[in-house]
């Protein structure tokens, strides 16, 4: 018989194999396509949406990962000249993080193919589902992230 906490977990199990199946795909994808990364690409789609730069530690939340994890990629990053360090006003030792020029161009092709691969990945969800599905989930994730806040002392 099933319970409702049966049924989640199943849910659960068949988002978890879904996104696995999702990311094994794309991190193939990149690595055969473009010779980059998962990782790589996700700090390169970050600072495309922050024009303007971020510093380490916001790339770091942005992308919910360790100053540890981020350092490395910039580095690489910015000795193929994909993003550039430019120092923040008023503080010598912060460094603000952007996508170059050539960075930007390479973020532009990478993310073509990217969309496409999802695309062709998830081609049975019609587009009306797949809005759907999003806003579902999105609330399901504020449910989740408000009940931990709820059960987490340091929030309090």
């Amino acid at each position: 018989m099933s319970t409702p906490s049966k049924d989640r977990l199943r849910l659960w199990l068949r988002l978890l194999r879904l996104t696995r199946h999702v990311d094994a795909h794309l991190r193939d994808k990149l690595r055969v396509d473009f010779k980059t990364t998962l990782p790589r690409f996700d700090v390169m789609a970050a600072l495309s949406r922050h024009p303007e730069g971020l510093k380490m530690s916001q790339l770091s939340g942005v992308l919910r990962v360790s100053n540890g994890n981020v350092t490395g990629i910039a580095d690489r990053l910015a000795e193929e000249g994909l993003v550039e360090r430019v120092p923040v006003p008023g503080d010598r030792r912060a460094m603000t993080l952007r996508l170059t020029p050539a960075g930007n161009v390479e973020f532009a092709v990478q993310a073509e193919a990217h969309e496409g691969w999802i695309n062709d990945m998830l081609t049975g969800i019609s587009a009306a589902d797949a809005r759907a599905m999003a806003a579902q989930l999105i609330s399901v994730a504020q449910v989740a992230e408000n009940k931990e806040k709820t059960n987490d002392p340091s929030h309090a």
